[in-house]
């Protein structure tokens, strides 16, 4: 789950060809989530995703947990709504 974006600023220091040494600095925006299977908060750098990824209408896995079984758990509960006849009593928090 997507929660908030934010930016932090980082320095650095190059040395230039005369020898002398330069500091600078870079913006890096953070996106913090919280897992989806373990529900651990983590962070990514924006850079590294995908913006059609940066909301709530997918899911997000830390690295801690197994991105592939989560998916297939998921799959699995998405076939058992499916697969449920329409005469069915049930309702979708009774699954």
């Amino acid at each position: 789950m997507f929660l908030t974006q934010s930016q932090i600023i980082t320095e650095h220091t190059r040395t230039s060809k005369n020898g002398q040494l330069h500091t600078y600095s870079r913006k890096k925006t953070i996106l913090l989530f919280r897992c989806d299977s373990c529900r651990m908060e983590f962070t990514r750098d924006k850079g590294s995703m995908d913006p059609k990824r940066v909301n709530n209408n997918v899911y997000h896995v830390c690295n801690n947990c197994n991105a592939k079984k989560f998916a297939q758990t998921k799959g699995t509960e998405s076939k058992h709504i499916w697969d449920m006849p329409v005469s069915s009593l049930k309702t979708l928090g009774q699954l």
